[in-house]
């Protein structure tokens, strides 16, 4: 190497001050082509004076201890990161389920059967005496709770999953139009796209067959149309009067980190007459209670969607022999049940299956036009 005043290729002048940032280390001095003899080895050999250097075989690499330690650990990381993919692609293809699916609706219907003739009166009469004297008309009766926040939900959130829980309730069993037959658009609005679908299935099945296949749901069969809403059918009964008496709750719980589920319990009131019968004297009482489970995703409280899983409605007075699953069909006033279905059902007794389940409705829950 030249001296400090010359450059590298020993001209005068130079300054080596511009390579001190140059450094070659073990690993660099290793990997060089041509590679010098130690003085040891020339002094051992004289061959080796008069040809100082020797030439490494081209394909030969000569890695530092290092290197080699950082290529293994190197090539272990990117197996281990191919085998974790693998594997959390084959894992996540069994364990979860597909999207937007979700289990049916499951429904049931339960007529009440009355001991003995249908009280009859007017519609005042009838609320003053019965049971739901008190009762608020109308969606003043569904009240709603002071929301309180959860785990995962805000006060907000919780409190718009309830009041969206009780416009379903008030679309489904208060809106006139409902009751009547004449639309579906008050409810079909605030379910899920999905459930909208499974609705007009209901529905069409019964306008085709007169009434659905399964009273309860199921994988297989189609939720009865009354487990979506409350409707009379209008050839047998039509309303007296448009006020419903109503009295229930709603409870909200979380159910999981990203979902509210609520669960409507309401007694419903309405007054009703023969159809073709204009004389309000002639009006019963016809009573339904309704228990609804549902739930909303976050997505669903933006967008103003419920998911129904769980309908159970009482209704009475209703014979038992007649189908009340596509629309309820009301004994007017002064009418009864058979008597066989009152004292109960004989399972020895030689005849056809098929008749749905049924109770007797109290004669506490009738309204006593004779009291003043």
């Amino acid at each position: 190497m030249a001296g400090r005043a010359d450059s590298p290729d020993g001209i005068p002048g130079g300054s080596d001050d511009e390579f001190r940032s140059t450094v070659f280390d073990e690993s660099f001095v290793r990997q060089a082509r041509l590679q010098e003899y130690s003085a040891q080895e020339r002094l051992d050999d004289p061959e080796h004076r008069e040809h100082p250097v020797r030439r490494q075989p081209s394909g030969v690499m000569r890695l530092g201890g290092s290197s080699v330690k950082q290529g293994i650990v190197l090539l272990t990381l990117v197996v281990l990161a191919f085998a974790t993919a693998v594997y959390m692609g084959m894992s996540g293809a069994y364990q979860r389920e597909p999207v937007g699916e979700a289990p049916p609706l499951r429904a049931s219907v339960v007529p009440l059967s009355p001991r003995g003739p249908v009280p009859g009166g007017t519609p005042e009469r009838l609320f003053a005496t019965g049971p739901a004297a008190d009762f608020r008309v109308g969606a003043a009766g569904v009240t709603r709770p002071e929301p309180t926040a959860t785990r995962d939900f805000t006060e907000t959130q919780v409190g718009a999953a309830l009041e969206l829980a009780k416009n379903y309730v008030v679309a489904s069993a208060v809106d006139s139009r409902v009751l009547r037959g004449s639309s579906l658009t008050p409810v079909r609005r605030f379910l899920v796209p999905d459930q909208r679908t499974d609705l007009d299935r209901s529905v069409r099945e019964a306008a085709t067959t007169g009434t659905t296949t399964q009273s309860a749901g199921g994988p297989d069969g189609v939720p009865p149309v009354t487990g979506w809403l409350v409707r009379f059918d209008t050839q047998k009964v039509t309303l007296s009067d448009a006020g419903v008496r109503v009295r229930g709750s709603l409870t909200v719980t979380q159910r999981d980190p990203n979902a509210l589920e609520v669960t409507a319990d309401h007694v419903f009131v309405y007054a009703v007459r023969a159809a073709g019968q204009a004389d309000e004297e002639r009006s019963s009482l016809v009573t339904v209670r309704r228990q609804v489970r549902m739930v909303m995703q976050r997505a669903d409280l933006l967008d103003q969607r419920l998911r129904l899983e769980h309908v159970v409605m009482q209704a009475g007075p209703l014979a038992c022999g007649t189908p009340n699953t596509d629309m309820l069909r009301p004994l007017a006033a002064g009418e009864s049940a058979d008597g066989e279905e009152v004292t109960g059902t004989d399972p020895f007794a030689d005849r056809p299956l098929g008749s749905p389940v049924c109770g007797v409705l109290a004669d506490a829950a009738q309204p006593d036009p004779s009291r003043r």
